[in-house]
């Protein structure tokens, strides 16, 4: 693959700088990569190469200009998860009754990332309303993964998980409430970032949580180099005064951490499902290494982890907020027995996960006393492991209990979900390290989660992951 489609943003902003390269070369280079794959992946759902190719001249002309304040990312291109706002671009979370939406403004991620010189390509595509792990939905249609076009990329920013695993974006924008920056990541093979709870601001998402669920949905970068991970986070953090769940949380440096002084927790499973016997094994090559390094590697269980999927379900509807089936409606809840039996007929413009979660979704408010139950154990598991990882250690923790699964089988059972659900709700920063490629050519990893705030240490953990087993692996073709 060409080298310029396997560097990091940060690599690709210098070249552009030295002159080396020109942003116009750079990203025309990643539009005929997009061009070759997206046929067979349908990740990128709507494209603005006229303005993109505008951007990168004017960058270009800027450098000749030899202005001397070029923001850290002079034209470097990217791609935008389709849930964000971004200026004339489709804004509908794959809802069929938002086809004709487009967005007049950007979002605050979307306007900070273009405030630092990067030059969106397209929007990319996610499943229905943001909320499945499968990338479908009747706007757009499903994307395929670039290691194996019959295997899901996760979702629900699958489209960027995606394009960036394919060589096509150096690096995307995501959202996560349930895992929706990690799975694509560990499916699609790339490094993928959750922030702190709170410290990113949502403003600008459709659909956008509310009240305290504002600070379990997070917003992060997709990169295919961990180097992107932390000034990427650093330009995306910090209130927007308007997000009231966002605050100022310092950002540490990964380069600070010595390992010799570090603790490392090594939580094999959650107790719901076990993970496939190749992750574990890399999840035990990764704890040998750290405990190499000098770190103090510690085997470790987390009971409560066993609860995950209903400790989220109930934290997230006691946040409050409008219905997901009055989202799926517009502001009218959908009749969601009826768009069911449309399912079955073939004629509901809704998929099927959407109208079971749906259907499902007022069951905690069925038990308003184990829900209450299952709230204070969140908040306690919340106080545990904050306790237990201080200000010292990282928890090593699977992304997903198996590679990345055929189209349509998460639904069989669909609680696979519950590894990166509960760090949501729990507000612990969490980065997926991808770990190379196994036998069978799909993508490996593990998820590298830190106490509150400190989202340098698990950046830092990918860094050196990257150095010692060598991070993302590129797909043939």
């Amino acid at each position: 693959m060409d080298t310029l489609l396997t560097t990091s943003a940060t690599r690709l902003a210098e070249l552009i700088r030295s002159g080396a390269v020109s942003s116009r070369d750079i990203v025309e280079r990643h539009i005929a990569r997009i061009e070759g794959v997206n046929p067979a992946l349908n990740a990128v759902v709507f494209k603005r190469y006229d303005q993109a190719r505008a951007e990168a001249d004017a960058a270009d002309a800027r450098l000749a200009a030899k202005e001397d304040d070029l923001p850290p990312f002079h034209g470097v291109p990217c791609t935008i998860k389709e849930c964000f706002a971004l200026t004339g671009m489709p804004h509908t979370a794959g809802l069929v009754a938002r086809k004709h939406v487009r967005a007049t403004s950007d979002a605050t991620a979307v306007a900070r990332v273009r405030s630092a010189g990067v030059i969106p390509l397209g929007v990319t595509n996610t499943s229905e309303l943001c909320m499945w792990m499968e990338t479908n939905n009747r706007l757009y249609g499903r994307t395929n993964n670039p290691y194996d076009v019959t295997r899901i990329v996760g979702g629900s920013s699958g489209g960027e998980g995606a394009i960036v695993g394919a060589g096509a974006s150096p690096f995307g924008l995501g959202s996560d409430i349930g895992g929706s920056i990690r799975m694509p990541a560990f499916f699609c093979g790339v490094f993928g970032h959750k922030p702190s709870g709170g410290m990113v601001p949502g403003t600008g998402q459709f659909p956008l949580a509310e009240n305290d669920a504002l600070r379990y949905l997070t917003t992060g970068p997709l990169c295919r180099r961990a180097e992107d991970l932390m000034p990427l986070l650093r330009i995306l953090a910090g209130p927007d005064g308007e997000d009231a769940r966002c605050e100022t949380i310092p950002l540490g440096d990964p380069a600070s951490v010595d390992w010799r002084k570090m603790r490392v927790l090594d939580v094999a499973q959650n107790g719901i499902l076990e993970p496939d016997a190749v992750l574990r094994m890399e999840q035990a090559h990764v704890a040998q290494h750290f405990a190499r390094l000098g770190a103090k590697v510690e085997r470790r269980e987390f009971p409560q982890f066993k609860s995950s999927l209903e400790i989220w379900s109930a934290m997230l509807d006691a946040a409050g907020g409008t219905s997901f089936a009055a989202l799926l409606g517009e502001g009218k809840p959908i009749e969601s027995a009826w768009q069911l039996a449309r399912w079955f007929l073939r004629s509901s413009p809704h998929t099927l996960p959407a109208i079971v979660l749906a259907l499902i979704e007022k069951v905690p408010q069925l038990m308003p006393g184990r829900a209450k139950e299952l709230v204070q154990q969140g908040i306690d598991l919340r106080g545990e492991l904050q306790r237990e990882l201080g200000e010292d250690g990282i928890l090593l923790f699977p992304s997903y209990p198996h590679v990345a699964p055929k189209h349509y089988s998460p639904l069989f059972p669909p609680i696979g979900w519950a590894y990166t659900a509960i760090l949501n709700v729990l507000q612990l920063p969490a980065t997926q390290v991808p770990m190379g490629l196994g036998g069978d050519g799909l993508p490996l990893g593990l998820q590298v989660v830190a106490g509150h705030g400190l989202d340098h240490l698990t950046i830092a953990a990918a860094l050196e992951l990257e150095r010692a087993f060598g991070g993302w692996v590129p797909p043939h073709g």
